[in-house]
């Protein structure tokens, strides 16, 4: 019979797992912005690089050349980025679903037989 104590039991372990997700979640988060952010600064220093290179050429040729370049460089860059940028939410999407697996891989308890069947 599904008591007032295993109630409780299934409450406290359906808040710890959710805490633990949240954290995770949040960790990931972190990663994120954390990621995104380095990603900005590092790009807006390769911008003002080519810009200043761009302000440099000589020839028309030259500045075509910088700017196919930084286009290449920029699309590659942009590509890795974004691959890593889901490996991160792959990882936190995975890490906030650890704490329920053990959860769901449980089989529900079974309804207590009723008097007099």
């Amino acid at each position: 019979m599904f008591s007032f104590d295993d109630a409780s039991k299934y409450g406290k372990d359906a808040m710890e797992n959710m805490l633990k997700s949240y954290s995770a979640m949040a960790q990931g988060m972190q990663t994120l912005t954390t990621e995104a952010s380095d990603y900005s600064k590092k790009s807006y220093e390769e911008n003002a690089a080519v810009i200043e290179q761009l302000f440099g050429a000589k020839t028309l040729e030259k500045a075509f050349e910088i700017q196919s370049e930084y286009a290449k460089n920029s699309y590659e860059g942009f590509v890795a980025q974004a691959t890593k940028m889901s490996e991160i939410y792959a990882d936190a999407a995975r890490n906030a679903y650890k704490p329920y697996e053990a959860a769901v891989a449980a089989p529900a308890p079974a309804p207590a037989a009723k008097k007099g069947s």
